[in-house]
């Protein structure tokens, strides 16, 4: 197994190329290598601002757009029941790739911030893309000390493909 991104582009203002697809499995490959981890999908939708102020608003609470939400699958709870089932004999299992979460990125609202902060927008997404990531392995900006610490990891993975400021 590896790690895997599956995407879908459910906006139509900006054009999502092959090219930034494969910057974005990169970034995929070069942070999870950096965080130890190995295997695991990530899932990735693109929308507009209209559609990520909806998601922050029914899932967090905050009535406006943001930029990037994660959803981690591995947060657990308690009282989840675990599925088991035996096998049939001669029946072999297939192997079923480790869910690590969904990313939802604002292709309108990184347009916007790339043109703030004067660079790409392939870098701005990169940086949500990775952003993003490391939300679902756990990481959270709260305070100085962790943001520090994230935007530091952010920065390493994207200096590794060339998406610089």
């Amino acid at each position: 197994m590896s790690l895997s991104l599956a995407w879908s582009n459910d906006q139509e203002q900006f054009e999502i190329s092959q090219e930034l697809i494969d910057i974005l499995d990169t970034l995929l490959q070069k942070a999870g290598e950096a965080e130890g981890v190995a295997d695991g999908e990530v899932a990735l939708t693109f929308v507009d601002d209209a559609q990520i102020h909806e998601l922050n608003r029914d899932y967090r609470g905050i009535d406006r757009p943001t930029d990037v939400l994660s959803f981690a699958m591995n947060e657990s709870l308690d009282e989840e029941l675990e599925i088991v089932y035996e096998l049939e004999e001669g029946e072999e299992t297939e192997e079923l790739p480790v869910v690590l979460g969904d990313i939802i990125i604002s292709v309108e609202r990184a347009k916007a911030q790339s043109e703030e902060y004067g660079h790409s927008l392939d870098r701005e997404i990169g940086f949500l893309f990775v952003h993003g990531f490391l939300h679902l392995l756990g990481y959270d900006h709260q305070d100085a000390e962790s943001e520090a610490e994230m935007m530091g990891k952010q920065e390493a993975v994207l200096a590794q493909v060339g998406l610089v400021r």
